[in-house]
């Protein structure tokens, strides 16, 4: 029972941390663009001199 008194606010603490990086990275636009970074991976960027 001493256990849960010390468990529960840790996870509440850690809760809140990864709700607070997850509101940081939609507002700094990590989201914006899902469909491009897959097929900029397909595209050839070699220049040969």
């Amino acid at each position: 029972m001493n256990s849960l008194l010390f468990l529960i606010p840790i996870s509440m603490l850690l809760f809140g941390v990864a709700i607070v990086f997850f509101i940081w990275a939609v507002r700094s636009g990590q989201f914006d663009d899902l469909d491009s970074p897959p097929i900029d991976l397909l595209t050839d960027d070699d220049d040969a001199p």
